[in-house]
């Protein structure tokens, strides 16, 4: 994973890795690290995706601190 990655180009190269590994034409050894690479990236989206929804949350919250549900792309 590259150091200034996005969420996009993560999740992007994690769809690569599930690709090659769903094919299960190769080595061992290299299903091994491409296992752990997509594990990371996993965790890198996962952890990105938790701070969209925290920042969405402080969005909705009004100015006594309670939350409203709003649908989505309305104000």
């Amino acid at each position: 994973m590259k150091k200034n990655a996005t969420f996009e180009s993560a999740a992007q190269e994690l769809e690569q890795i599930v690709s090659q590994m769903e094919k299960g034409d190769l080595p061992l050894e290299t299903a091994l690290a491409k296992f752990e690479e997509g594990m990371k990236l996993y965790e890198f989206c996962s952890k990105k995706l938790d701070e969209v929804e925290k920042k969405v949350t402080l969005i909705l919250q009004d100015s006594e601190g309670n939350l409203r549900e709003a649908p989505f792309g309305t104000e």
